[in-house]
């Protein structure tokens, strides 16, 4: 059987039709695509603040209560330890936001744009955890190994464009995680779980430095009756707001020493 063939004009339409596709595609990235900055250090001003506003994201909400036990919900745990780092917060004169307000149910996907449309910013995302095993026991901080900005609108019909998007390697949520992870540590005396790297949607969709706090186990009997008490929870938040302040004055003190060595 022969091969099928195009003929001529055809072959010049389908050839033309695919540049334009190309070039189309080409321009669309140009346009969508975020700058790729450096991100071996930090580099601010030296009169510039390295963060602006702190967002705070408790998980879950509404309808979608996380982990259970008994009558324990995640859902009021996280609200309840956001409220007390923004009053922390507050008092230390930085601003907050948190991305969703009451018993509310926000989807995954509105906490990312909510958080993608602030300037300057970081994010701590708090939940708490379950396991299989009851004895599985610890506080433990993520952070995204790389933010990716996807191709929104137009090119998202293409499939091969959404392979391709702006990403970058993380360091900034890798510091603002270690600092964190050892606040809470030194002031719970939880078991350190460590810093973890895990491409959770609300580490990896948004353009600021980002991380995910996991408080506890609520499938941990000594670990729920710790988190009943209400100056355990208090101490969550004094260490997730001392890991924000010692993540700050870091920063500051790094841009200041470069600055400070110029000519």
């Amino acid at each position: 059987m022969g091969r099928f063939r195009l003929s001529e004009p055809a072959g010049d339409l389908i050839a033309w039709l695919g540049l334009i596709l190309m070039a189309s595609a080409f321009l669309i990235l140009t346009m969508t695509r975020e700058p790729s900055l450096p991100r071996t250090s930090f580099r601010y001003h030296k009169k510039t603040e390295p963060f602006a506003l702190v967002i705070l994201d408790p998980g879950h909400g509404g309808q979608d209560s996380g982990a259970m036990a008994g009558n324990v919900l995640e859902k009021d745990l996280t609200f309840d330890i956001a409220e007390r780092v923004d009053r922390l917060l507050g008092s230390q004169g930085i601003p907050t936001l948190l991305t969703r307000t009451g018993d509310s149910y926000v989807s995954l996907t509105d906490r990312a744009k909510l958080i993608n449309r602030a300037d300057h910013a970081i994010v701590v995302s708090i939940h708490f955890n379950d396991g299989p095993r009851p004895e599985a026991s610890g506080i433990e901080t993520y952070f995204a190994a790389q933010r990716t900005t996807g191709v929104p609108g137009i090119a998202s019909w293409l499939p091969f464009l959404q392979k391709v998007g702006n990403v970058q390697p993380n360091v900034e949520s890798q510091s603002l995680a270690q600092f964190i992870q050892e606040q809470l540590v030194a002031h719970t005396q939880a078991i350190n779980r460590g810093t973890k790297a895990e491409q959770f949607y609300v580490l990896a969709n948004v353009r600021h430095p980002a991380v995910l706090v996991e408080g506890g186990f609520l499938t941990n009997k000594n670990e729920i009756g710790k988190l009943a008490d209400a100056n355990y929870r208090e101490q969550l938040a004094v260490a997730i707001s001392d890991g924000i302040l010692k993540y700050r004055d870091t920063i500051k003190a790094s841009s200041d020493n470069i600055d400070g060595a110029g000519p």
